[in-house]
């Protein structure tokens, strides 16, 4: 009998946004973190309304700029950053980030967006001088936090059709892409498709089941899953104005699937 090859493990920072421990997001969190360690994988967690995480980008994120100065938020951070005099908070979770080789966020939809304690998370760790900047790689595609992969979970309270082409409130991929394409692949890091549970408002238990043996199979292909083909600025598709060039795309292509490549 042959034996089994163990998967590799992977460290995985897992970002939770939600005031109730007994939510629903908060379920799939505790899911997530069960089911990537049983995996064999490490697991670090944020849950941001447990840690009474500041949400709001200000002068106290830079302790030691001086008083008297006005705050010029990219240059402080840029200089924070590279001297290592950020607020210790912020410090800490851009060493999950670093110490990662993905990063799951796990999130209700509110108003079409992530909550504004996730944004923050977002604001305050992604700084430039750490994500971003000048002296680091290009971004889109060729960041300083390539090489690490992005799941967003997500759980929106009406039914699934009405996220879609032809839905009210449009698709997921539009919804979210100054995440996906805005936050992660500026950065570098590769996003896969987002993970949705649609109707959780009104979540029977049969559903909630199913819902968990669904994330279950997205987080066993964390590392295997196609990720979202977006275009590499650097890779031929955009010109010096950072503007598509013109017959790249597929015929009838627009809007925000211009900077994704044809799949196939």
């Amino acid at each position: 009998m042959t034996e089994a090859v163990p998967k590799q493990s992977r460290k995985i920072l897992v970002v939770s946004a939600h005031p109730d421990p007994r939510s629903l997001t908060a379920s799939l969190t505790a899911f997530a973190v069960g089911h990537l360690r049983e995996a064999g994988h490490e697991v670090r967690v944020s849950d941001l309304h447990a840690m009474k995480w500041k949400a709001v980008v200000d002068a106290d994120d830079f302790p030691d700029r001086p008083a008297d100065r006005r705050l010029d938020l990219l240059a402080a951070a840029e200089e924070a950053a590279r001297t290592g005099r950020l607020s210790p908070d912020v410090a800490a979770e851009q060493e999950k980030v670093r110490w990662s080789d993905a990063v799951v966020l796990q999130f209700p939809l509110w108003w079409f967006s992530v909550p504004a304690i996730l944004k923050g998370w977002m604001d305050r760790v992604f700084v430039r001088g750490f994500a971003h900047g000048p002296g680091l790689p290009p971004p889109y595609g060729e960041g300083v936090l390539a090489g690490r992969r992005a799941l967003m979970s997500v759980t929106a309270g009406a039914r699934e059709s009405s996220f879609s082409d032809r839905g009210v409130h449009g698709r997921p991929a539009d919804l979210l892409h100054p995440f996906q394409h805005g936050l992660f692949w500026f950065t570098g890091i590769t996003p896969l498709e987002p993970f949705a549970v649609y109707d959780a408002n009104v979540l029977p238990g049969d559903r909630f089941e199913a819902a968990k043996r669904e994330y279950g199979r997205r987080l066993d292909r964390l590392f295997t899953d196609e990720p979202v083909p977006y275009r590499s600025l650097t890779g031929g598709d955009y010109d010096r104005d950072m503007r598509l060039l013109p017959g790249v795309e597929a015929p009838g292509t627009s809007g925000l699937d211009l900077h994704v490549r044809p799949r196939g």
